[in-house]
């Protein structure tokens, strides 16, 4: 049995051939992909955030929003960019959504990946300490909101508050119980995932790692999270942690899944995500489907997986992804046991 959620990059173009043609149309759309998701019986909405691009960026407002419309399903993202982010107001910030959504938000955050503009963080008004990278500064951002959330107080209460304190050093509200233990973060390196696991973090692997072995794409992916698994089990820790994988998944059962999709078999890519790293990114899988139950079931790192999450062509408008969602659901997750 798996958990099996939409990601959306949350794309829009003014081109009349899309289908999310603003900002507000990807939003508004989003909390309906959300609403239809839940209904269809999915257990995830999670989104992608990226800055200075058309795209979905500032991640709260559209995740309590979302929480407000639904009553079930996960709402979370995939992942926010800790180069970024002020931790103490994210904590804020994640906390009130939390709450509003009953205790359902899932955030992965991650050290960010390659952005629209040059060193986009330093818009932000952040810059690394000398000696470390953007990368490390990511990195730090990310342990300092995930200590915040423990709750434990720090700073020194003013002697004449406007408002009555409670006794002992002040911490960060509003605060959501158990928001800490629904933390992941998204690995682009064994190094990294094995990071994450000694901290206690969740594990996001999406279509995107270091090309660390030259082998398939989701056979280094699979390792990537047993050796996350084996330094989450030498930790210690008392919970069993939840690892989620992200794929384009389509079935293709009419006419509209062959003219978007039916172009032909994919394979894994190799690329550079800067100058020295060398990256590969996962295949998608589009069939009929027979065949793509056969293929998905040669996927190590599905199988590995507690959580799937299908990557939307969000410009195709509601409607057709959740055709997409249903179909997976519905056709091909009960024959590969997901269901």
């Amino acid at each position: 049995m798996k958990k099996i959620g939409f990601l959306s990059f949350g794309h829009w173009t003014p081109s009349p051939q899309s289908g999310a043609r603003s900002a507000a149309d990807v939003l508004l759309q989003s909390i309906d992909l959300a609403v239809a998701a839940e209904e269809l019986g999915a257990d995830g909405a999670y989104f992608r955030v990226h800055h200075f691009a058309r795209q979905l960026a500032s991640p709260f407002p559209l995740l309590a929003a979302v929480g407000a419309r639904t009553r079930r399903i996960e709402i979370g993202t995939a992942v926010i960019d800790m180069r970024y982010e002020n931790p103490m107001y994210m904590v804020e910030d994640a906390g009130s959504a939390d709450l509003i959504a009953g205790g359902r938000l899932q955030l992965g955050i991650s050290r960010g990946s390659p952005e629209q503009v040059i060193d986009g963080w330093r818009y932000f008004g952040y810059q690394p300490p000398e000696g470390q990278t953007d990368a490390d500064m990511g990195r730090r951002h990310a342990e300092i909101f995930y200590d915040l959330l423990r709750g434990q107080g720090f700073a020194q209460p003013n002697p004449r508050p406007m408002f009555p304190n409670p006794p002992g050093l002040l911490r960060l509200e509003p605060l959501s119980e158990g928001l800490r233990d629904r933390i992941w973060w998204g690995a682009g390196s064994n190094a990294t995932a094995i990071w994450a696991a000694k901290l206690g973090m969740n594990l996001q692997s999406s279509t995107l790692k270091n090309d660390e072995t030259g082998e398939a794409f989701h056979v280094q992916q699979a390792a990537q999270i047993r050796a996350y698994r084996a330094a989450w089990k030498e930790a210690g820790h008392a919970r069993e942690p939840r690892v989620s994988v992200s794929r384009s998944i389509f079935a293709l059962v009419d006419d509209r899944d062959r003219a978007y999709f039916g172009n032909g078999q994919e394979e894994d890519q190799i690329g550079f995500i800067d100058e020295r790293t060398r990256a590969i990114f996962g295949r998608g899988y589009a069939a009929e489907p027979e065949a793509l139950i056969a293929q998905l079931k040669t996927d190590e790192a599905i199988a590995e997986a507690d959580t799937l999450l299908l990557t939307v062509p969000n410009q195709l408008g509601v409607a057709y992804n959740s055709h997409v969602i249903e179909t997976i659901l519905t056709q091909i997750a009960p024959a590969l046991g997901w269901r």
